[in-house]
């Protein structure tokens, strides 16, 4: 069901009209990020807008039913709602915006200018986002060491840390502030931040400052798990592992196939060997506890990848 592009691309919409569903951010904003952080070509929303809501959401609820209802790729609810109410994108004039004539596109949130801390703390390593460090020192932004975590903090102690699939609100340090995924940090234009209700306002602006003089613009969006790009990723990391150990397609031909036909930034196979399958399997592990209805479950063939990462440490 699906072949190997209409199957493996499922999370790239369900997880954006996921996050918007859970009120995370606006649809602008959500293909802001997907598109400057994650380094896809079109966002999620402006890109069914494109193909029409009703051809997109019949290929996911095709997939869904010839699954037998799989949680992994039930249908989203929002837009439903849109085919219902005959808003399908372009074609119709309305869609998740609005294509009349004459009418304005709403722009991404993006922060005002911040100042950047005087110094950060680094705390263990940052996994995925480790190159961050290296560009806060040509920046000018003083880099301390300390052998234990992995994450940043502010002069003041508020953390800042890649998501993993928790919520900053869950860290048990309450000031806490969690920075999306990006495909590469040094050519990434946009970071999305998520500060817990504890974030005092001065220290979420200084988070703010600091990506700013990376040179990034920075979404600030409400805290669910996982973020969007991080998210996403996993998911497709993870629907790509699956459908490779069952015999869908070669691991080449799927990587092949999601570049080439539907152009993302990266080969889903390879995005999993450069993040780290362990990385990705706990991520979804969180993620799965913070909604444990099935979708979130890591695959068999990520949990086995995973293992076997392990073992060669």
């Amino acid at each position: 069901p699906g072949f190997i592009v209409n199957r493996i691309a499922r999370p790239f919409y369900a997880e954006a009209f996921r996050a918007y569903e859970e009120h995370g951010a606006d649809p602008a904003t959500l293909d802001a990020v997907l598109r400057e952080s994650g380094g896809f070509r079109m966002g999620p929303f402006e890109l069914t807008d494109l193909i029409g809501q009703d051809v997109n959401e019949s290929v996911t609820r095709s997939v869904w039913e010839a699954l037998f209802h799989d949680p992994k790729f039930t249908p989203s609810l929002a837009q439903r709602r849109l085919v219902a109410s005959r808003r399908l994108g372009r074609k119709t004039g309305h869609g998740w915006f609005d294509h009349t004539e004459g009418a304005g596109r709403p722009g991404p949130h993006t922060a005002g200018p911040c100042e950047p801390p005087g110094k950060v703390t680094l705390h263990g390593d940052l996994g995925p986002a480790a190159e961050l460090v290296g560009f806060m020192a040509e920046a000018g932004i003083p880099v301390t060491r300390e052998p234990a975590g992995s994450h940043l903090s502010l002069p003041d102690g508020t953390r800042l840390s890649l998501t993993d699939g928790t919520t900053a609100t869950c860290d048990p340090f309450a000031a806490s502030v969690r920075f999306d995924l990006a495909l590469d940090y040094r050519t990434a234009g946009r970071v999305a931040l998520a500060p817990s209700p504890a974030v005092p306002e001065a220290s979420l602006r200084s988070a703010i400052g600091l990506f700013q003089a990376l040179g990034k613009r920075v979404s600030v969006v409400q805290d669910i798990p996982g973020m969007i790009v991080a998210r996403t990723v996993a998911m497709l990391v993870d629907f790509a592992e699956d459908a490779a150990a069952r015999g869908v397609a070669d691991p080449e031909d799927i990587d092949t196939a999601m570049l080439t036909g539907v152009n993302y930034p990266r080969g889903p196979l390879a995005w999993g060997r450069a993040l780290g399958a362990r990385w990705v399997r706990d991520t979804l592990r969180n993620l799965h506890e913070a909604c444990p209805t099935g979708r979130y479950a890591p695959s068999q063939a990520l949990i086995r990848r995973a293992a076997a990462e392990e073992k060669l440490l």
